[in-house]
């Protein structure tokens, strides 16, 4: 069953407008009711979202893109041509983001009349990912780096890479809102019973995703605090982990990782 969207208000004037595209993909329209600003982050294709817009008579203003991937960047160019949308992302040789307008990376921050967005570099699944936090509402737009109960597979980049920008996650605040960009919190969920069985955090989350799946409501968003609780891959230092892979106390939380990985790979 396929949904048509889901709306949000997160508080204050911000609300979300989440829709899907392609076969699993989520893109995002951020709004200010206020101020008036409208972006979107990730538009895989442009028609879902002009619906979106169109019916609601918002106007875009801005596409955040998390990295250069066609199913991230697809409806870039007609969106901009039809709102004058600005388009910021991180780009470099080989990882081109289409009609981009402001190169963003680590540290960066864009302001929105009164909203700050700041950008932090979350390498790994491709080189030059970046995700967009909202510090004041405590959302974050994670693209491909961390999905429901797993994360990014390395597609030019590294694992010592993608470990530290999912360690540099960890460090968010519990209350933090996680906005993924695909819907794979159901498989990932498979894998994370295989290594960490016994887990009764995952447990609970998996008859969640269950009962959300069933009714055709999205896993997408989540939170860190669930994440932290029963995602494997922020979840190194767990012991029953350790056990299924056949790993000590003394090997390190990069190398567990990278062991994950490359089991979820062969799943």
């Amino acid at each position: 069953m396929r949904f048509a969207g889901v709306h949000f208000n997160i508080g204050g004037m911000i609300e979300t407008f989440q829709i899907p595209l392609l076969k699993d993909n989520y893109s995002v329209i951020v709004r200010d009711t206020d101020q008036g600003w409208t972006l979107v982050v990730d538009p895989a294709e442009a028609a879902p979202v002009e619906a979106v817009l169109e019916e609601r008579g918002w106007h875009l203003t801005h596409i955040l893109n998390t990295h250069w991937h066609g199913d991230h960047v697809g409806g870039n160019r007609a969106l901009k041509a039809r709102y004058g949308a600005l388009v910021f992302g991180a780009s470099a040789p080989g990882e081109a983001i289409p009609g981009l307008d402001h190169e963003v990376w680590d540290l960066d921050a864009i302001q929105l009349q009164g909203t700050r967005i700041d950008v932090l570099r979350v390498s790994g699944h491709t080189p030059h990912h970046v995700a967009y936090w909202f510090s004041v509402q405590k959302i974050l737009f994670a693209g491909d780096t961390l999905f429901g109960l797993g994360c990014g597979r390395l597609l030019g980049g590294t694992a010592e890479a993608l470990w530290d920008s999912l360690d540099r996650i960890r460090s968010l605040p519990m209350e933090t809102k996680i906005y993924c960009a695909h819907e794979y919190t159901e498989s990932n969920a498979r894998f994370a019973a295989s290594v960490e069985p016994r887990n009764e955090a995952l447990l609970i989350r998996r008859e969640e995703i269950a009962r959300l799946r069933g009714a055709g409501l999205p896993t997408v968003p989540f939170t860190l605090a669930g994440e932290l609780a029963a995602n494997p891959f922020l979840r190194p230092e767990s012991a029953e982990i350790r056990s299924h892979l056949g790993m000590s106390e003394t090997d390190s939380n990069l190398e567990v990782f990278r062991a994950l990985r490359q089991r979820k790979d062969r799943f």
